[in-house]
């Protein structure tokens, strides 16, 4: 039933990877950094991931987190359009309840008509932030309504993508601009292509929904490991085909750090896990140096956390990464891994993703050029 689209979202292994490998950012910003130096290196990774073959480039919404810079994912995702040519550019994810359907579908469209045929919408129904920011963004207080409205906003929103309200629904003549009504009004030569549209989630609720509506999946292994294999059983048994997909597409989010030598990037990978304790404790902040995240004294509480933090990441040298993701890979039976890092210097993260690139033999490394 799947044509045009499914040959969009899905992704080849390139190199000995054994799923095609994409990159997720948040645009953190470290400990003596400012999120201009942050946003900076983000248009970095991008530019390398699209070097290196990395299939995808994804950017996440977050809210009130002085350590991520990536508040307003369409604002982002343009400024990489502007800096990359061929890589797959979208939002890991919007949180659509966060925002009115038609102003999603103007963004997204304004982002396809600036990079054609490389868009993604990737769309989670968490508040990606606080319920007191989620109020105020929202403008409302009852969050847990607009989570339950989500299969009605997602519907609504593909509906302003591909302008097909049905005659005598009130938005049949409200049409999302950039969109399909360009290319039908007299004079009109607009393609009628929009991005690609994700279904994200860290539970089973988007894992069945995407599997009913027969779109692509993203799991957020990331931080939500112990429900990775249900929710990607779910989805699979879910799953019908449809014009989108003939049969699923399974990625997911994993944090993942190379370096050359194991003992720095445990280091690194540190500093993550301690602003990630931070987080979730009521005190977020920005990402601590190695030095400052090893000095921290803890108490017996955040150490177990930290160590369970630890235990999700694959980090080490580039052969043990490498074995870990394969190792991922096979276990999960996923179509695809999206890596993620949160340390506290971008040229960690750029190092590590070269080196990955290295282990897998990708394209664009020096043994290649």
């Amino acid at each position: 039933m799947a044509d045009v689209q499914d040959d969009i979202i899905r992704a080849k292994p390139l190199g000995s990877a054994p799923v095609a490998l994409s990159v997720l950012d948040l645009a953190t910003v470290g400990s003596g950094r400012t999120a201009r130096q942050a946003l900076t290196a983000t248009v970095e990774m991008a530019r390398l991931a699209e070097r290196r073959g990395y299939h995808r480039f994804w950017v996440a919404e977050h809210h009130s987190m002085p350590g991520v810079a990536s508040s307003s994912p369409a604002v982002i995702l343009a400024h990489l359009a502007a800096h990359t040519e061929r890589i797959r550019l979208g939002s890991g994810g919007v949180m659509l309840p966060n925002h009115a359907p038609l102003v999603i579908a103007e963004q997204f469209g304004t982002l396809e008509a600036l990079a054609p045929g490389r868009v993604d919408l990737g769309l989670g129904r968490a508040p990606g932030t606080d319920g007191a920011t989620a109020a105020a963004l929202r403008r409302q207080d009852r969050l847990a309504e607009g989570a339950d409205d989500f299969p009605q906003q997602l519907a609504e929103l593909t509906r302003f993508l591909d302008d097909d309200f049905p005659d005598g629904h009130r938005f049949a003549r409200i049409h999302a601009v950039p969109g399909p009504i360009q290319g039908r009004v007299p004079g009109g030569v607009q393609r009628a292509d929009r991005p690609s549209i994700w279904l994200l989630g860290s539970s089973g609720f988007s894992a069945r929904l995407a599997g009913l509506l027969g779109l692509p999946f993203s799991f957020a292994h990331h931080f939500s490991s112990a429900h990775t294999l249900p929710a990607l059983e779910l989805y699979r048994e879910s799953f019908r085909p449809s014009d989108v997909l003939d049969r699923p597409y399974a990625k997911i989010g994993v944090q993942a750090l190379a370096a050359d030598d194991p003992k720095e990037a445990r280091r690194q990978v540190l500093t993550g896990a301690m602003a990630m304790l931070r987080l979730r404790t009521g005190r977020p902040g920005l990402v601590p140096s190695p030095e400052e995240a090893e000095s921290t004294a803890l108490g017996l509480a955040e150490q177990e956390f930290v160590a369970d933090w630890l235990r999700n990441v694959v980090f080490g040298t580039p052969d043990e990464v490498r074995e870990g993701l394969d190792a991922l890979a096979k276990r999960t039976g996923v179509d695809e891994l999206m890596i993620t890092a949160n340390t506290h210097t971008p040229e960690t993260r750029l190092r590590s993703y070269e080196l990955i690139a290295d282990a897998y033999g990708l394209p664009g490394g020096a043994a290649g050029q």
